[in-house]
């Protein structure tokens, strides 16, 4: 129906970045069997520094790309996005800042070969911090992924103690903002942790299941 009304009145900019959310929700949900589209068709040159539709297009690709799976592809697409310097990009960056760090995260868990741990920690460290900056001024939107990166972080030094607590942490918080699929993220990530680190199942079915 949205679709139909900014085709017909010719607004062209919002109908392709409605396009791009609708690929993103096709991918995520039913591997584009139903929705897919040839995307690249409706943001012009993507080479085009100026080209906006093409930097919304690198968000939701990296963003396609973490929750797929696919490591590798969502560094490349949020490095990308983290580049761009366009005021109206300040909420979409911080969201990407929050995904570039979790995948900065598994890129360290992985031990990927070509990219330098160094480099990933710094990413780790500047996200933490960005999102700890937006924590303070809206509790309600960050506290729970600025606890999820932090628990991430101390899992890597195996801090038991601190580790759970912040991911009870991001957990409950995600609950009562209603993210739902943070939520489960959450869940997922503490489930690994006592899965792979803390070398106990019968938590991490706990966690798994919920």
């Amino acid at each position: 129906y949205y679709l139909h009304l900014l085709k017909t009145f010719k607004s062209a900019k919002i109908y392709s970045n409605i396009l791009i959310y609708r690929e993103t929700v096709s991918v995520l949900i039913d591997k584009e069997d139903a929705t897919g589209i040839q995307e690249k068709n409706l943001c012009g040159d993507l080479d085009d520094p100026s080209n906006k539709l093409r930097d919304g297009l690198f968000c939701h690709r990296a963003i396609r790309a973490y929750w797929s799976g696919y490591t590798e592809r969502c560094n490349h697409y949020s490095e990308k996005y983290m580049s761009i310097s366009w005021p109206e990009a300040r909420f979409m960056k911080l969201q990407m800042e929050f995904y570039h760090g979790l995948n900065s995260l598994d890129i360290l868990k992985k031990k990927l070969r070509g990219f330098s741990s160094v480099k990933c920690k710094e990413a780790l460290r500047t996200s933490i911090s960005v999102m700890r900056n937006a924590a303070a001024h809206s509790d309600w939107n960050y506290a729970n992924k600025l606890c999820l990166l932090v628990a991430e972080q101390q899992s890597l030094s195996c801090d038991h103690i601190n580790a759970i607590k912040l991911y009870d942490a991001s957990i409950e918080s995600a609950r009562k903002s209603g993210f739902i699929h943070e939520q489960g993220l959450a869940y997922e990530k503490a489930g690994f942790y006592f899965k792979n680190k803390a070398g106990n199942n019968e938590k991490a079915l706990e966690y798994f299941k919920q």
